[in-house]
């Protein structure tokens, strides 16, 4: 697997937009919208002006069902390529829009359509599940997608659909992985755990967050609660803490962004160290105004999501530009997985 960067300088992007051009320059993202019949969707990522005009800000999966869903000829995706392939997937009649098509993904670069191929062969007959952090061409190859909300939830309906004893190859992250061969008792079974089959990906962000990170923060806020995403290369570590003690098992969570959310909002005057791409910091403060918020690691920030800005989404919507539409053949075969990843919930 190609090496990748965990810490990065933030990517150069012109001034910094004042205040008072946000506000004049979202009004006319509306504007723009409206007369282009275009929802706006965003992920937890985004910058905090593209997340405040955003008609849905979420997940993968969530932004999956509202792109799904959505009754506009249009749909402006501020995220990554591959969630708005995702969205062309499952709308091949609407036009998707992202504002940066160079606006990639570190986890999904970590496996290609052909080295699936490749490993699928090496075990005929066994299920794929991939992360819905992935192109179009390997999810076309692929069972079921699934999100790091319900990763855990996808593999146990394979085992109830197709038996216990079906073999799995998952993939890309390693370390959602790891999550839910934890979870799923896989650890304690090694004869099962052996047909549970993970590959070696990473997303360069969550790979950065690392347990150093964790025992510093510990050290630091001994009363906050750790929110943790599966994708983080300190999950390990914090689950070994609890095993040993060290830490409470009611003070570590591992979460999903959206997961995060909903326990930030059902407990809003709480210490939470987060560990995920510092953006997801911003909706957790709308949510939660009177919650103490540490990001764990300060410099985990995501370059691609940070490239989609809203000089360029207005830019896209004026100019109808940055258009991604998949192949009929290859999404014909990857709205299979995806759809089953959404029924499932």
């Amino acid at each position: 697997m190609q090496e990748l960067p965990t810490i990065q300088a933030p990517p150069a992007q012109g001034p910094e937009l004042t205040p008072e051009e946000i506000k004049a320059m979202s009004a006319e993202v509306r504007e723009l919208a409206k007369e282009r019949d275009a929802v706006i969707l965003a992920h937890n990522y985004e910058l905090p002006e593209l997340q405040d005009l955003a008609d849905y800000v979420g997940d993968s999966l969530g932004l999956s069902r509202a792109a799904a869903a959505t009754d506009s000829s249009v749909i402006a995706f501020c995220g990554v390529h591959f969630m708005a392939e995702t969205a062309s997937v499952l709308s091949p009649e609407k036009t998707v829009l992202i504002p940066d098509l160079d606006a990639g993904c570190s986890l999904a670069d970590s496996i290609t359509a052909p080295q699936l191929q490749a490993w699928k062969d090496e075990h005929p007959g066994a299920l794929v599940v991939m992360y819905v952090n992935t192109s179009a061409e390997v999810k076309a190859l692929t069972d079921y997608c699934c999100t790091s909300s319900n990763a855990v939830k996808v593999v146990e309906h394979i085992w109830e659909e197709h038996g216990a004893e079906t073999e799995i190859l998952f993939g890309p992250d390693m370390w959602l992985g790891a999550f839910v061969e934890r979870e799923t008792g896989l650890v304690e079974d090694p004869e099962r755990r052996a047909r549970f089959h993970v590959w070696d990906g990473e997303c360069h962000v969550h790979a950065g967050i690392r347990p150093d990170d964790i025992t510093e923060m510990r050290a630091e806020h001994p009363e906050a609660e750790f929110l943790i995403h599966p994708e983080c290369g300190c999950s390990t570590q914090a689950m070994e803490y609890v095993a040993a003690g060290d830490i409470s098992g009611e003070g570590v969570h591992m979460l999903s962004t959206s997961g995060m959310l909903s326990y930030v909002e059902q407990n809003p005057t709480g210490s939470f160290i987060v560990a995920t791409e510092t953006g997801m910091l911003y909706p957790l403060e709308k949510a939660a105004p009177q919650a103490h918020l540490i990001a764990a690691n300060r410099m985990a920030f995501c370059k691609y999501m940070k490239m989609i800005t809203l000089p360029k989404l207005r830019d896209c919507l004026r100019d109808m530009t940055g258009e991604v539409k998949v192949p009929p053949e290859i999404a014909e075969k990857a709205r299979i997985p995806i759809e089953r990843m959404v029924a499932i919930g």
